[in-house]
């Protein structure tokens, strides 16, 4: 007979599910719980179980955020990104629950105290999508026409390439999103890819941006695995980690910081592996779009580098912050 162990406790299958030995917590939108329960399979993979286990041994924990209750404003106007995490990490504090899976472009760069971001898995594609019901490109929009997004960044490239279009917001899941787009309210629509593909809906995508010519947010496509400080070298946090990955987004998130990143500033980084170096690409522009600063840079590769890939992206940022200084900020 098979038994289910948890917490150094054993029982049989006929028994009660047995204490979970990580519990997972995640906002409920469609794609977070996709993303989380990618990661689930991984972490009962991880513990030893198989798919059919993971619910019992690595329980997903449902938490609405302040972000998924506001749906009708930018993010910089009732508090930025942390309103996708702060309730999540309090429940973590609290005990509630053991580590949280985010989107890596949603976590802010300040960090709390007594949390570590303790793993970054294998990234999904970082490039942004373009999606439209006629259109195949952004350049082919006609002349202005509408295009939704809910990033700042995204309608700065936006209008920097055509500043004839018309931005329209738009915030919600994915799903609400295209529905939208369906019904008419723009004409265009830029997502990202990498969501789109955990969703299965990549197939309404039109065409993908160059990420070099047109940087994604710090860390797209990534996820992060947070967890408290005591769990942070845990056996099952070590088997989600990828240094590849990690490496590319310290060097983004490194530019991030070095340019205060916040929903006020349109910020693009896109960090690869080119042979045996790390190459990035970091830009900012102003909120109008029509000044655009960039940088691009070169380290060799490690695969412990993360700190030499974070100096990188800091440098960049810093140089860019000091060209562009408070024509970077939007006005609030």
């Amino acid at each position: 007979m098979r038994w289910l162990h948890a917490r150094r406790i054993f029982t049989r299958e006929a028994s009660p599910v047995p204490q979970p030995i990580v519990r997972i917590g995640t906002r409920g939108s469609k794609l977070a719980l996709t993303q989380a329960g990618h990661m689930q399979r991984r972490i009962a993979a991880a513990l030893g179980y198989g798919p059919e286990d993971a619910e019992a041994v690595a329980p997903l924990v449902r938490i609405v955020t302040t972000g998924d209750h506001v749906q009708d404003r930018r993010l910089l106007e009732i508090g930025g990104k942390a309103l996708f995490t702060k309730e999540i990490e309090e429940a973590m504090l609290d005990g509630r629950v053991d580590c949280a899976v985010h989107s890596m472009k949603d976590v802010p760069v300040e960090r709390r105290p007594g949390l570590v971001l303790a793993a970054i898995p294998e990234r999904e594609d970082p490039r942004d999508a373009f999606v439209s019901p006629n259109y195949a490109r952004l350049a082919d929009l006609p002349q202005g026409a509408r295009l939704g997004t809910a990033s700042l960044r995204r309608q700065a490239q936006a209008l920097n390439a055509r500043p004839d279009l018309e931005i329209v917001m738009v915030r919600g899941n994915v799903d609400t999103r295209l529905a939208k787009l369906e019904r008419g309210e723009a004409d265009g629509m830029l997502l990202a890819l990498a969501g789109l593909k955990r969703l299965g809906l990549d197939g309404v995508v039109r065409s993908a941006l160059d990420p070099q010519a047109d940087p994604p947010a710090p860390g797209q496509g990534a996820l992060a695995i947070e967890t408290p400080e005591r769990l942070s070298e845990a056996d099952w946090v070590r088997a989600l980690r990828h240094a590849p990955t990690a490496i590319a987004v310290a060097a983004e998130r490194g530019a991030l910081e070095a340019l205060e990143g916040s929903c006020r500033t349109a910020i693009g980084a896109h960090a690869r592996l080119e042979g045996s170096e790390l190459a990035l690409t970091v830009e900012a522009l102003t909120p109008d779009g029509r000044e655009r600063f960039r940088r691009e840079g070169r380290i060799a590769y490690a695969a412990d580098g993360e700190a030499a890939a974070r100096a990188l992206g800091e440098r960049l940022g810093a140089e860019i912050r000091q060209e562009g200084g408070e024509r970077l900020l939007l006005s609030i």
